[in-house]
């Protein structure tokens, strides 16, 4: 019987109808924010896309940022490429959504790092 509602549910979940993807716009850049953890100190920094910046160990790329359209102010989704900057081991490569930081967070013994929003100019 289990089985049958688990079939069912899935029936049911893959018969909804696709609800419209919201329009997004690319920004300029990024506004990031640095937590050192040992220090307990935070900073806010503007990262252009393409660009790289260093911070202490690590060494952030931003690829790009992505905002809803009509509302850029509302959320913001980077692409983030950081890595350790002595051993370019890479620590962290994907998206980062700023209503959502825990969704996809970054892994690191000393630092967080977190999109708060897209440049749109």
């Amino acid at each position: 019987m289990t089985k049958f509602f688990a079939a069912l549910s899935i029936a049911c979940f893959c018969a909804l109808p696709v609800s419209g993807q919201q329009a997004v716009l690319s920004g300029s850049g990024a506004d990031i924010r640095v937590l050192d953890k040992v220090s307990g100190q935070s900073t806010n920094y503007t990262l252009a896309s393409g660009a790289s910046l260093q911070i202490g160990q690590l060494t952030v790329v931003l690829r790009a940022c992505r905002y809803p359209e009509g509302a850029p102010s509302n959320d913001a989704f980077a692409f983030f490429d950081i890595s350790e900057t002595e051993t370019a081991v890479a620590i962290f490569n994907g998206w980062m959504v700023a209503s959502s930081p825990a969704l996809n967070a970054m892994e690191h013994s000393r630092y967080d790092v977190w999109v708060l929003r897209c440049k749109i100019s």
